[in-house]
């Protein structure tokens, strides 16, 4: 069943797309926390190893997901539906001011080789992450048997 949509004129269907995206950040949060306190526990927390896995795989999954169902995509989602998702889940999943607070806390504490590490490693595999979404639903999109 579809989630309700923000398409709607009235008051109420806005206000519905508002607590859809709630929810959704709230479970991302929640996703966050429990993936980067594993990081922290099985890799360590010298670096900040369980914020860059997180923003990787959430730019993974965005990418993926904006491509599939785009408007030339194998999914139709409706409009409440991607914002649950890409606004919602995912904005309360990645952790861009984390990443930034860790980064000058890094800087702060002269860390600046790991300080530089975290950025250019956040920002190169992000990059590559949400193009690597959007190049697996774009291979999604172009197959004939699904």
């Amino acid at each position: 069943m579809p989630l309700p949509s923000i398409a709607e004129p009235d008051a109420g269907g806005r206000v519905q797309a508002y607590l859809w995206i709630a929810v959704g950040s709230a479970l991302g949060g929640v996703a966050r926390f429990w993936c980067s306190g594993i990081a922290a526990r099985l890799i360590g927390e010298t670096f900040p190893w369980g914020t860059l896995l997180v923003n990787v795989v959430g730019s993974l999954i965005i990418g993926f997901f904006a491509t599939l169902t785009a408007p030339d995509g194998r999914l139709f989602v409706d409009t409440t539906t991607r914002q649950f998702v890409m606004l919602g889940l995912l904005g309360g999943y990645t952790t861009f001011s984390s990443f930034s607070l860790q980064t000058l806390a890094l800087m702060n504490d002269g860390e600046w080789f790991y300080a530089g590490l975290n950025i250019g490693a956040s920002v190169i595999l992000c990059l590559v992450a949400v193009w690597f979404g959007h190049l697996l639903a774009g291979h999604l999109n172009a197959m004939k048997w699904v």
